[in-house]
């Protein structure tokens, strides 16, 4: 059911319950785009700026009443759509019975060479996961051995086609320990990493959040962090090729592999490959990260939060 964002009128109000009525739509606005109803506890979660206890529920109760938001099984949502709850409630159960599968294969990923932490990322690290979803993995590895580290990863994915298990091994988003500081600083980045969930590498996790306290801006009440393993993730192996690759040597293989791995992600992109789910397949490359962006997905839900918010008058 598409939601008749014209028609939508936000109470005459002043002072603080309107400032809190703008908070709330923005939030609700933003997860609408994903069809995804937030309960009140998330709702104050992502709330940009402080509301009492009193605003923030008088100001729902004056959207529910002037039917500016909706609830359905305890879900708040922009659209009048119960189905929007079952869909949330039926993800969210399957994200429970994918989620320790998660960290079991985010603890295998830890043993691969010169990975220093491994987190869950996408749908599943907001606790939804669609049939047939992906596991989504956001990869840290050591300083100048992102690309070894990369490809090493993804030949060992090649095998997993082999027995249909390819989806379980996404790691989309890699960076390295000497650009922890993510470049990109707007809502669909501040919550990507504010719900990411650690599996191992603790203290490099703990650089991580602690150099992207910027995501305060824009939730400063988002307090929910998992705590990553600080497991050992050391097999001889990864010790074994962590050693003969620490020279210059390693330096020049990890430049070439991001040279020749750019080139074919862009030939890919040129000829309009497209995923499985129909969009271009795209890759964001750099010496010290890369990102997959398929479709340019960020960028479209920017625009779609862009064009919410200008339909709710709220810029």
């Amino acid at each position: 059911m598409a939601i008749a964002t014209n028609s939508i009128q936000i109470p005459h109000s002043v002072g603080m319950q309107k400032a809190g009525i703008v908070c709330i739509l923005k939030v609700l606005a933003y997860f609408d785009i994903f069809h995804y109803p937030l309960t009140k506890n998330e709702i104050r979660q992502f709330l940009g700026h402080p509301l009492s206890e009193i605003n923030f529920e008088t100001s729902l109760e004056q959207m529910l009443a002037d039917q500016t938001i909706f609830l359905h099984n305890d879900f708040y949502s922009l659209q009048n759509n119960s189905l929007l709850a079952h869909r949330r409630k039926e993800g969210n159960l399957r994200a429970g019975r994918l989620l320790p599968k998660a960290f079991k294969i985010g603890r295998f990923l830890f043993h691969f060479p010169f990975v220093r932490a491994v987190c869950i990322s996408g749908s599943l690290s907001k606790n939804f996961a669609e049939e047939k979803a992906d596991i989504d993995f956001f990869v840290i590895t050591k300083a100048n051995r992102l690309w070894i580290a990369r490809t090493i990863m993804h030949l060992f994915k090649k095998l997993t086609f082999l027995t249909g298990h390819q989806h379980y091994f996404c790691m989309n988003y890699y960076i390295d320990e000497e650009a922890l500081l993510i470049a990109d600083q707007n809502i669909f980045t501040a919550i990507e990493v504010a719900t990411l969930v650690p599996i191992c590498g603790r203290k490099t996790m703990d650089s991580f959040f602690s150099i992207n306290d910027w995501r305060y801006q824009f939730f400063p009440f988002y307090n929910y962090e998992h705590l990553a393993s600080d497991r050992a993730g050391k097999t001889w192996i990864k010790i074994f090729l962590e050693w003969i690759l620490a020279n210059t040597l390693g330096n020049y293989l990890d430049k070439w592999l991001l040279k020749i791995t750019t080139r074919r992600w862009q030939r890919k992109s040129s000829k309009g490959m497209r995923n499985k789910n129909g969009h271009t397949m795209h890759l964001v490359t750099g010496r010290h990260f890369s990102r997959s962006n398929p479709g340019a997905f960020q960028e479209r839900v920017l625009d779609l939060y862009e064009q919410k918010l200008n339909e709710l008058k709220l810029i």
